[in-house]
């Protein structure tokens, strides 16, 4: 492409420039959600992720005349490729302005990189772990995002199917109405769940008293997702990193772990109050009054985020996820919640979808992987 100028991210400035170019390109756009750029830099340096330690990546900035006008990520998850037996090499981060030669070099410098080592496919948007920003927003331009998903402009998905993209997974979310009260039929099911498995709910006051639990539950997640698209088990250096990242933000109210007779983690559910909002003020910092937008959300909010839940494949189809759903939608109720986010889940993962049947929902947004396989 004679118009575009490919840079590869080396420095610090550059990983900057990186992060930052998504903040010019949606100016004054009232659905996407930035990330707080410190959050960014800790996981795109090899030094801060421990990712690093299975992963090889690179970034890139397309320039014309002398401007930013797109990025993309390149990673090749190597502990990924040998648990699903694949040659695929992940894009992310890929932000670019409505012009096809833009995309089509984006996307094309990782295509090349890929077949420089041999790969067989590029899938994406995905991250280094299940706990980065993945899929590209296919339905739901007009939503305000949530903390944990990407937002993109509807232009993004025409352009990645004219590069001959297709539809890998899709993933669905779904917009619950906090009724007045728990339906009968859940809290039924817990109690019954409870008794019938000996199960009991951790009753924590304050953050530190689920700090002893948070690497079951960190194994309960992997258990949990095992099966499901792409994941790969998160190791205790990146359970260690996200503990610290997010375990201070908590509040107890809002979270369920169900613990067996022996003190494991059998399930569990996290909400957050929605920092949607926040973040938007905040611009991707903390400082200098980023981090007063972020508290007065934790404190005072409508809508609260469904950020993950998780049951031990023992127990799946058992009704153990009425338990959590029970608790935390008695919490939503109790502290004046409207409207619940549910996390995303498979279109493919029934179970996790029909656990929603006995409230008020609609759905809220649809995200895609997409994949090529590559021309040798």
């Amino acid at each position: 492409m004679k118009n575009i100028e490919i840079k590869e991210v080396k420095t610090k400035s550059d990983i900057n420039r990186f992060i930052a170019f998504p903040d010019k390109l949606y100016k004054e756009n009232p659905y996407r959600v930035p990330q707080l750029h410190s959050f960014e830099r800790k996981t795109l340096m090899r030094e801060k992720n421990p990712a690093f330690e299975f992963c090889d990546a690179k970034y890139w900035l397309a320039y014309k005349d002398g401007k930013i006008v797109g990025r993309i990520a390149g990673i090749v998850h190597h502990k990924s490729n040998e648990i699903w037996k694949e040659k695929n090499v992940r894009f992310g981060w890929i932000d670019f302005i409505d012009d096809y030669e833009v995309s089509a070099t984006l996307i094309g410098t990782v295509e090349d990189w890929a077949k420089s080592m041999n790969m067989e496919a590029v899938h994406g948007p995905l991250g280094f772990t299940d706990m980065d920003l993945e899929g590209m927003l296919v339905e739901g331009f007009d939503e305000i995002a949530t903390q944990a998903t990407l937002y993109n402009y509807p232009y993004y998905p025409v352009h990645l199917e004219r590069l001959g993209y297709k539809k890998d997974v899709d993933w669905v979310q779904q917009e619950v109405k906090v009724p007045k009260k728990v339906p009968e039929r859940v809290k039924r099911i817990s109690d019954l769940v409870l008794k019938k498995y000996d199960l009991r709910i951790l009753e924590a006051k304050k953050p530190k008293q689920l700090l002893p639990y948070a690497k079951k539950m960190f194994y309960t997640l992997n258990d949990t997702f095992q099966h499901l698209y792409g994941y790969v088990p998160l190791n205790d250096k990146q359970i260690e990193k996200y503990t610290k990242d997010y375990f201070s933000m908590i509040d107890t109210r809002f979270v369920c772990f169900i613990l067996d007779k022996n003190d494991d983690v059998m399930a569990f559910g996290i909400s957050i109050p929605s920092l949607s909002k926040a973040l938007q003020k905040a611009k991707g910092k903390l400082f200098p009054f980023g981090f007063i937008h972020i508290l007065k959300a934790l404190k005072k909010n409508d809508t609260i985020d469904m950020l993950l839940q998780g049951v031990k494949q023992d127990y799946l189809k058992k009704g153990v996820a009425a338990i959590f759903f029970n608790k935390l939608m008695q919490a939503y109720i109790d502290n004046g919640y409207k409207t619940a986010i549910s996390s995303h889940a498979l279109e493919t993962n029934k179970s996790a979808i029909q656990i929603f049947d006995a409230y008020d929902t609609r759905q809220h947004l649809r995200r895609r992987i997409y994949l090529k396989k590559l021309n040798k």
